[in-house]
């Protein structure tokens, strides 16, 4: 979920000047470890709101609703800072492109998948992002080297989802469809990250205006097409409803402004730790609140693709 900041990171990069800009009177802010926090919580939330969404709405419908009070919050946001969108052809045309990948499809996939496996399940494969990221670099980034630990951290990595999905009883239980939906999810991020690191690096929009767009395109793929693979419910259903609410408008929306400020204040590598921290707080939510059940391979599974991902981030000192 973090990636979308990530790639707006990469992306504009270039756009520092040589000259350091005059800077405001510093205001008080809430501590980052605090927001930090809150972050985690929203977007290891996630995961339950999809599930609930999805009780009452097609997971197209719940997908819809998420980005468009995403799209809502970024829009306020914009406004606020008098920020523009972005222009040019070219960058639109990328930004359709980022939209489809870093937020129409793995959204979707994610709300499909979690009509047959737990909330629980779906944050664990959410957490493979970063190993499925260190794969394709290696082949899309030249720059991007890799190193024994890294490569190790990819091995340990993909032997703690093995441990997720029971490998050694033959995934029995496991729901093979909801589980490569999940998976596909993940893949999703690192390809958006990458072909944003490669289109849209140097187009010299702030990162606010960028995601707004971006947002703004995947709402409007998915309204295209929901109504084709969807019917109008027959009766609102309030607590799915307001599940959608909050995931867009946190999830979506507040969780990426809290994540520039994040970014701004410690920088990208210290923000995007939060992707560790969201499985564990998908697990514990679906427990608690929606009663699924967990076996001990899921909690072990997960510290396993944790400690891979965290080992395939570990760059040279060089570097």
């Amino acid at each position: 979920m973090c990636s979308i900041v990530a790639a707006m990171t990469t992306a504009t990069a270039s756009r520092t000047p040589a000259a350091a800009p005059v800077r405001p009177l510093p205001r008080r802010r809430l501590d980052w470890r605090l927001r930090f926090a809150a972050l985690s919580l929203i977007w290891g939330f996630s995961f339950l709101l999809i599930k609930v969404g999805t009780d009452g709405y097609a997971p197209f419908q719940v997908t819809l609703g998420r980005l468009v009070f995403g799209t809502a919050v970024l829009a306020a946001a914009m406004a606020v800072k008098r920020e523009r969108l972005p222009r040019g052809a070219r960058t639109w045309g990328h930004l359709t492109v980022a939209a489809f990948l870093l937020n129409a499809l793995p959204s979707s996939l994610f709300a499909y998948s979690e009509l047959t496996i737990p909330s629980t399940l779906a944050g664990i494969c959410n957490a493979t992002s970063p190993l499925w990221g260190m794969a394709l670099s290696l082949v899309a980034l030249s720059e991007d080297r890799p190193t024994r630990v890294r490569v190790a951290g990819l091995g340990i990595g993909f032997l703690g989802v093995l441990t997720v999905l029971g490998a050694w009883q033959g995934f029995a239980g496991l729901d093979a469809t909801g589980t490569a939906m999940a998976l596909l999810a993940s893949l999703s991020y690192p390809i958006g990250w990458i072909y944003v690191r490669r289109t849209l690096a140097g187009s010299g929009e702030s990162h606010l205006s960028l995601t707004g767009a971006q947002l703004l395109l995947a709402t409007g793929q998915l309204a295209v097409v929901t109504p084709l693979f969807t019917s109008m419910p027959t009766r609102v259903s309030l607590v799915p409803l307001l599940a959608i609410v909050a995931l867009g408008a946190l999830g979506t929306g507040l969780a990426v402004l809290i994540q520039y400020g994040l970014v701004a204040e410690v920088g990208p590598t210290t923000a995007q730790m939060v992707t560790y921290f969201i499985p564990v707080i998908a697990t514990a939510a679906g427990v608690a609140l929606l009663g699924e059940s967990l076996s001990w391979s899921t909690p072990v599974g997960a510290a396993i693709v944790l400690a891979g991902a965290a080992l395939t981030q570990v760059r040279r000192k060089s570097a």
